[in-house]
């Protein structure tokens, strides 16, 4: 795997999931990492173990991996005048500040756009928010489950108009698709200034990435002037060769053949009724859209008549595009994730192994391999004597609770 952020040094100022995966990609790809965390109970996210508000229930805590593999960690607490000093004196080593404190806890902490400017004057300066760094919301906390998913349409757009309940998102599900978001903003910034001399901000909002995850639902919901949302699992979709379809085994199948007419006769050969495929109502694009109703509920009530084991070795041979639809340990153990090195094995400092999805994006050919995200102030002496401290002023500093 190409490195291709080595030699780049980034300082983190950030707590649970959605900007500390952003800095965590970057390490995969080869920045160093240096993450700033509470003198006294560190990333909150540490907490989650302990707290109840997460399922975990072995001595890994997958979901700190997740977000902070690869990193440095220094204890630090930032309300004072000393521990202040050493941030800046950080910042000032650094290509990238990346933080996601709200507005006013920024400037409480004095770690605003300015100050940090004011010790590095050439650095990134890279926001995370909930809901954007301007407007009357700017300064409401928010989390992945509110900004990106319920807020911004998702939630509502994925509900089947037949249920009533509207569903949960998957933890940190918008957190990482923001991560990668800010991650990629990050590096063009880095570009613009190689290219230019400046230096700029970067802002990302768990509400925008939703809005644009939602981006060509929302584009056709703007313009047809009505909400957004899923079909009743029953309806129809206007090519009875797209959509997902029930097995006899409570399986389903997911086909995406967007000219129903090029594929229906095969279609109809791997469900072992040919006919079909040359029937005269879905002769044409003309008579199969006229007979649409009827050539769905024919493809749905022959799928559910065998399981999909069986399906999966039929349509073996089919030209069209499907998939078996999976779950998350399959789709783990899925011949393209195993081949394409989706998945890779960690260990945590006291060896203890685990598996953590790799980088979306691959350079030089091959998947990065992630690191362990840190112990707790694990490199804080070290931190502190690579910015000229030695050891009398670090131990002073300990006893007087400015780092851990």
């Amino acid at each position: 795997m190409t490195e291709v952020m080595r030699g780049f040094r980034v300082l983190e100022v950030a707590e649970h999931t959605f900007v500390p995966a952003a800095s965590a990609l970057l390490a995969d790809w080869g920045a160093e990492v240096i993450k700033i965390e509470h003198v006294e109970r560190g990333d909150a996210m540490r907490g989650l173990m302990s707290s109840g508000l997460a399922m975990l229930n072995t001595n890994v805590h997958v979901l700190l991996e997740h977000s902070n593999r690869g990193k440095r960690s220094l204890g630090l607490d930032l309300t004072t005048d000393e521990g202040l000093d050493i941030l800046y004196r950080l910042a000032g080593t650094c290509d990238v500040f990346l933080t996601n404190k709200l507005p006013e806890v920024r400037s409480k902490l004095k770690i605003d756009l300015e100050d940090i400017r004011a010790h590095s004057p050439d650095i990134v300066y890279v926001r995370g928010t909930g809901q954007g760094e301007r407007g009357p919301h700017a300064d409401r906390g928010s989390y992945d489950a509110l900004g990106y998913w319920a807020r911004s349409g998702i939630a509502m757009g994925i509900k089947p108009v037949d249920e009533v309940q509207v569903p949960n998102a998957p933890p940190a599900f918008g957190d990482s698709i923001g991560a990668m978001t800010l991650a990629g903003g990050i590096m063009g910034a880095l570009l613009h200034r190689e290219r230019t001399g400046e230096a700029t901000e970067v802002d990302v909002s768990l509400l925008g990435v939703g809005l644009w995850s939602l981006g060509a639902a929302m584009a056709l919901s703007l313009q047809l002037g009505f909400p957004w949302g899923a079909p009743a699992v029953d309806s129809p979709t206007g090519n009875p060769l797209v959509g997902i379809y029930p097995t006899s085994d409570g399986r389903a199948l997911s086909f995406s053949c967007l000219q129903a007419h090029r594929y229906w006769a095969d279609a109809w050969r791997c469900f072992g009724q040919p006919e079909l495929g040359d029937d005269d109502r879905f002769a044409t694009a003309e008579a199969m859209a006229a007979n649409v109703e009827e050539a769905t509920r024919l493809v749905r009530s022959t799928l559910a008549t065998r399981p999909a084991a069986e399906w999966v070795e039929r349509l073996q041979g089919f030209s069209g595009q499907w998939t078996l639809v999976q779950d998350t340990l399959e789709a783990a153990a899925d011949p393209q994730s195993v081949a394409n090195g989706y998945i890779q094995d960690c260990a945590t400092a006291d060896g203890i192994p685990f598996q953590l999805v790799a980088a979306p994006i691959q350079y030089g050919g091959a998947p990065a391999q992630p690191g362990r995200a840190p112990e707790f102030n694990e490199h804080g002496d070290a931190i502190l004597g690579e910015i000229g401290l030695d050891w009398d002023t670090i131990v002073d500093l300990k006893v007087r609770g400015v780092v851990a």
